[in-house]
Order: structure tokens, then sequence, then C-alpha cells
């Protein structure tokens, strides 16, 4: 699959199908970008579970963080990958294992030769976005802002 551009229909088949998400990398510090997509994910009602080895047993939002995917003791629709691309083979694996439907990469992370394989075990694969994003623009959240409604725009307006 080209990993450059993904269809609307992709994307929003993701995110209508997914009711379970372990976020690997979730952060218990309130001001860290994992946590704030997590909120807003159960804000719009998937379950997150946080996977952190650094943070196991501990509570994120109402949910008990697990060492790893294995941990989890629920089935998993989505593994939202919030670490760096060198972890992401072994994620990968994790997620075969555990039989995960998609592997999601964060902005910024990014690794082909592990997205082949997922989609070599039948895996959906998104990388180099955001779940939070796509959410927002695939139900129209992003308009509310002013974004693709041509209220706000970086265009000079012409004088007439």
């Amino acid at each position: 699959m080209e990993h450059d551009r993904y269809a609307d229909e992709y994307i929003a088949g993701i995110l209508r199908e997914t009711k379970t998400i372990a976020m690997v990398g979730a952060s218990p510090n309130w001001n860290r970008p994992s946590f704030f997509v997590m909120k807003y994910l159960q804000g719009k009602g998937f379950r997150v579970i946080p996977v952190n080895p650094r943070a196991a047993g501990q509570e994120i939002l109402g949910e008990t963080v697990y060492a790893s995917l294995a941990d989890v003791p629920v089935p998993v629709d989505m593994v939202d990958v919030f670490r760096a691309a060198d972890a992401v083979p072994g994620i990968v694996d994790e997620a075969i294992a555990i039989g995960a439907k998609v592997v999601w990469m964060q902005l910024g992370v990014r690794h082909d030769e592990a997205a082949a394989k997922a989609e070599a075990a039948g895996i959906k694969v998104v990388m180099n976005r955001c779940p939070k994003i796509e959410y927002g623009r695939h139900s129209g959240e992003l308009s509310w802002g002013g974004f693709d409604s041509g209220i706000i725009t970086s265009r000079r307006t012409r004088k007439v």
C-alpha cells in the first residue's frame, strides 16, 4: 500500500470500525501529546488502554496502564504508536501476536519495513498521522475552528 497518502474512506473506515485502542507510549503526564490524544479519543467513545512499561500498574484517565500489548486483557482493534520509529518493529510483532486489526503510527513515526510485515499479516497500517486529527477532520469538527471553512485563511484578501 502507498503510505504517503491515504484515501479518506480508508481512514474513515478504520475510525468507524475501531472500538478499543491500545496506546503504546501513553504518558501519565498531562501535558504530553499522548495524554491529550487519549483524553480526546475517550471523549469520542473509544476505549483507550495505555501501554507503557515505566508506568505499568498506574492509571491514566481511569484506565490501568499495562507494560506490554501482551498484558492487555481485552481484544484490541487498533495499536496507536507514540514511540520512535526504531521501536515500531517490536510493536508490530506484538500487534500481530495479539491479533490487532490496525497499527497506527503517530505524526513523525514511519517504518516501511514494519508496515509491510503488518500488512502481510492482514493488519491495516497508517503512518505519520494522528487519529485525533483524522477523527476531527472526518467528523467535521475541524471546520468548527474555521479550518477548511473559508472563514479563516492565510491568503490575503483582495482589495476592491
